[in-house]
């Protein structure tokens, strides 16, 4: 049987789990942004006409995300359905995955007959085992963040054995001059782009492959026709044109990033963070993480190791509502 991967915002498990009604819980189990983008109105030719290629849409993201043209980007139906999608389509090896990242990963590689192996992020040289690496970059959950210069050294080296890295920058938008987007023309070198984190728009399931253009051929024949609603290439489109709006949610981001690791490091929690949300590890975070849920706060846990994950509020009432459910939980503890 399959084993079902558990992600985060399973708010409706969480409300039959504690007896607490959905609509009064403070979901901080995921890294969306809550603060969303501010869609404009649909058009009305994006619910009745098909998706078109010749919209614009992969120049648009191209020019966005700083990739060599648009012939290097492919839209897919979020970058879930690239993750099952690319690992049958790269030569059959070894493939490293750090031991706390996101969880799709393995498994779609297992399944693509790769081997999949441990991944020391912070080995200095790759193990000669290994055809192909994986990286979230800043890494899911545990905020890690490895530099350009590390990820393009792993990339010549992977690519003179014939393999590829794997780049995940689902939550790089915050911090654009971090990425490697602009790198995809190199053979053995895909990036994976997500708008759902930094614009709060994982609702309209949009992702983008970047890559060399023979690699994303295949990858849009496996995938088919029609990947990206019309209603939700309007909604990215929007986004990305609003360049007014993601100077100032960067600079709210951070703000309220700090707030949230200096709220969580004054209960003397060892904190890491990105702009969109901060980790955990400590021996008490089941029991943090269920009496939180126990006052309607639902976070994310890992088992391995122990470990909770906080999304940011979305209001001051939010802040305060959390800050009240730490101090309780803590003089508890």
């Amino acid at each position: 049987m399959t084993q079902i991967i558990q992600h985060g915002g399973n708010l409706h498990e969480a409300a039959h789990r504690y007896d607490i009604p959905y609509d009064a819980w403070l979901d901080l189990s995921t890294g969306i942004n809550p603060h969303g983008y501010p869609v404009p109105p649909v058009p009305a030719d994006a619910w009745r006409r098909l998706p078109d290629n010749g919209d614009g849409f992969a120049e648009r993201a191209a020019r966005y995300y700083g990739a060599p043209d648009a012939s290097h980007v492919l839209p897919v139906a979020g970058s879930q359905a690239a993750i099952r999608a690319l690992p049958p389509l790269l030569s059959r090896g070894t493939v490293g995955i750090a031991p706390l990242t996101y969880g799709e990963y393995a498994p779609a590689f297992a399944r693509a007959g790769h081997r999949v192996t441990t991944l020391d992020v912070a080995c200095a040289v790759l193990p000669d085992e290994l055809t192909h690496v994986v990286v979230v970059n800043p890494n899911n959950p545990t905020a890690e963040h490895l530099s350009a210069q590390t990820l393009l050294q792993w990339h010549a080296t992977l690519n003179a054995r014939g393999g590829t890295l794997i780049v995940d920058e689902a939550f790089a938008d915050a911090l654009p001059s971090q990425s490697i987007a602009a790198q995809t023309y190199r053979e053995g070198l895909v990036v994976l782009r997500s708008p759902g984190k930094f614009f709060g728009l994982a609702g309209v399931r949009a992702g983008f492959v970047l890559a060399r253009p023979r690699l994303l051929e295949s990858l849009d024949d496996t995938l088919g026709a029609w990947t990206v609603s019309g209603p939700a290439r309007h909604a990215v489109s929007a986004a990305f044109a609003d360049t007014a709006w993601q100077a100032a949610m960067r600079a709210q981001l951070a703000s309220e990033s700090a707030r949230l690791a200096a709220l969580l490091s004054a209960h003397r929690f060892p904190v890491h963070a990105t702009p969109l949300f901060a980790w955990i590890a400590d021996a008490r975070a089941v029991r943090v993480h269920r009496a939180l849920a126990a006052q309607g706060i639902w976070t994310r846990f890992f088992a391995r190791p122990a470990s909770v994950r906080f999304g940011l509020p979305a209001t001051d009432s939010e802040w305060d509502r959390l800050e009240a459910a730490l101090h309780r939980t803590m003089t508890t503890l």
